[in-house]
């Protein structure tokens, strides 16, 4: 079955870095486009930043230039790489996949950004 495990969230500073890492097992990763989608409280879940089994990226208007998403096909991981947090990027952090298994969706970690 499909596992998306998150992990590397928590409390940091504004203006610090973070990073997310996201597990992932039972289809074929190589094929399947990853990312993270992040929902904050009372709001709609909104696209990060995904990559496609070409390593094409694709980032929200509001991560563009602050956020960098990357995969390990060998380990099977997708991780997202967070800098100049804002407290606007505050959210629960989804790890996505897409591919022949369908649509899934880790279970989330919470990401605080608060001084």
């Amino acid at each position: 079955q499909v596992q998306l495990v998150e992990s590397g969230g928590g409390l940091v500073q504004p203006g610090r870095s973070l990073s997310l890492s996201c597990a992932a097992s039972g289809f074929r990763f190589s094929s399947a486009v990853m990312g993270w989608y992040r929902q904050a409280p009372g709001k709609q879940r909104e696209l990060v930043a995904i990559i496609s089994s070409g390593g094409t990226t694709t980032y929200g208007n509001s991560v563009k230039g602050r956020f960098t998403v990357s995969r390990d096909n060998d380990k099977k991981t997708v991780s997202l790489q967070m800098s100049s947090l804002q407290v606007e990027d505050t959210a629960v952090y989804y790890c996505y996949s897409l591919g022949l298994a369908g649509t899934n969706w880790g279970q989330g970690t919470q990401v605080i950004v608060s001084s």
